[in-house]
């Protein structure tokens, strides 16, 4: 641990000094990649430089201990008892810094609402959803595109696809894939009862080209007239686009944009990306059982979260979670449950990795 630690050190001095050199500006590829590195270095050597204070000082602290003087003695043992208790925080921090980075964490998002059993309520609550996470994007100053999207009878969303762009989006969103059931009375419920409905949520990634290779004799793209909204110039034109991966079967339509090319280009981004989780999860079906009580394994056959809306409660059931702030969450304000999935996943992967050695 020692050694590793020392060579994060010494790598990370390496960048700063690199950074320095006025010669790097000029090529802003490798400035840009040099900054990333630094940056991701930068909180762990912060925790290490804090690991060495606090080790120096109890040093010195057991040292002044020993002194024959009694008031430099009591204050040796009061110094040495608040350095020990800070240690084993430090400690831990370090460790979880230290554990493997999601090479996906600096990713953009696609992310994909499906409404599920419960008919309108199910399309209302989508619609609900889809806006409780631009709240959240906003709230993060992320940009949220919407690629495709097929609306209900009743002002719901009977599908929404999205593309979440911003800062290490798919951090913080990776633990939102799966079954969310909502329980409330229906706007058309006349005796009050409760029902519950469930809509579907994905979170994929954003493959880059150099994550999927995508070949052009593998692709059907067909092209079609738009429907719904949009005006004359988008039903009458055969601006949407339905494109098919031939050896998976997968298939993507955009029909947002008035033009071809636009739908096309963004079909080509679901696509990549669905082609991405598809091999991500092939790699994870090959990893040890333990990763499989993880959180964040995105099953979206596994129930989630509960929306209980009479209560105002809301249970993350993969953590037993519950906070009765339902209408605050609505809004927007996800973090305190997004803050303790990640807090969950990083504990199950320090005991997977202590159980290891």
């Amino acid at each position: 641990m020692l050694e590793r630690l020392t060579q994060i050190e010494s790598r990370y001095d390496d960048l700063s000094q690199q950074l320095a050199d006025p010669a790097l500006v000029s090529d802003q590829q490798q400035y840009q990649k040099i900054t990333k590195q630094h940056r991701d270095l930068e909180a762990v050597v912060d925790s290490i430089r804090d690991l060495k204070r606090i080790e120096h000082g109890i040093r010195d602290a057991k040292a002044m201990a020993s002194e024959p003087d009694a008031d430099m003695r009591a204050m040796a043992e009061e110094e040495l008892a608040q350095l020990q208790s800070e240690l084993p925080a430090v400690e831990e921090r370090i460790r979880v810094l230290l554990l493997p980075k999601d090479p996906n964490d600096d990713k953009n998002v696609i992310l994909e609402i499906r409404a599920g059993t419960g008919g309108d309520e199910a399309s209302l609550f989508a619609a609900e959803l889809f806006r409780l996470y631009t709240r959240f994007a906003e709230l993060h100053r992320w940009r949220v595109e919407v690629l495709s999207m097929s609306e209900s009878g009743v002002r719901g969303m009977k599908e929404v696809i999205a593309i979440i762009e911003g800062e290490r989006v798919f951090s913080q969103l990776k633990y939102e894939g799966g079954v969310h059931r909502v329980q409330r009375v229906p706007q058309t419920e006349t005796q009050g009862r409760v029902h519950t409905s469930a809509v579907t949520v994905a979170v994929l990634p954003e493959a880059e080209d150099v994550d999927v290779k995508v070949e052009a004799k593998d692709l059907r793209i067909d092209t079609f007239c738009s429907s719904g909204p949009g005006g004359q110039s988008v039903n009458t034109t055969y601006s949407a686009v339905r494109i098919t991966h031939l050896p998976t079967g997968t298939v993507v339509s955009c029909q947002d944009e008035k033009s071809q090319i636009k739908n096309r280009e963004k079909g080509m981004r679901v696509l990549r990306s669905r082609l991405y989780e598809m091999e991500m999860e092939k790699q994870q079906q090959a990893l040890a059982k333990e990763r499989k009580q993880m959180v964040g394994t995105g099953d979206r056959s596994e129930k989630i979260r509960t929306y209980n809306f009479p209560q105002n409660r809301l249970t993350d059931h993969r953590i037993g979670l519950t906070i009765h702030q339902l209408s605050e969450v609505m809004e927007g304000k996800l973090q305190p449950i997004v803050d303790a999935l990640i807090v969950h996943d990083q504990a199950e992967r320090l005991k997977s990795d202590s159980a290891a050695v």
